[in-house]
C-alpha cells in the first residue's frame, strides 16, 4: 500500500500549508520545510491529474472505436 496521500488529502494539506504561510507570525524555522513539502504535494497532484487525464482519454478513445 502506498504511503502517498490521495489527491484530496494532498490538496487539503496544501491548503493548510498555504494558510500557515499567510499568517502574520510565520514560523521562519519551519518555512523552508513547509515550502519543500508544498512542492512535493504539488508534484503529486500534477501526477494524479495527468494519470486521470490519460485514463479518461483512453476510455473516450475506446468509446470512439466502438461506434466506428
Amino acid at each position: 500500500m502506498s504511503d502517498k496521500p490521495g489527491y484530496s488529502e494532498a490538496l487539503a494539506e496544501l491548503e493548510g500549508i498555504l494558510a500557515e504561510l499567510e499568517r502574520d507570525n510565520v514560523d521562519v524555522d519551519r518555512l523552508a520545510s513547509q515550502v519543500q513539502r508544498a512542492a512535493e504535494l504539488i508534484r503529486l497532484c500534477r501526477e494524479r491529474i495527468g494519470n486521470a487525464r490519460m485514463q479518461i482519454e483512453h476510455v473516450v478513445a475506446e468509446l470512439g472505436n466502438e461506434s466506428a
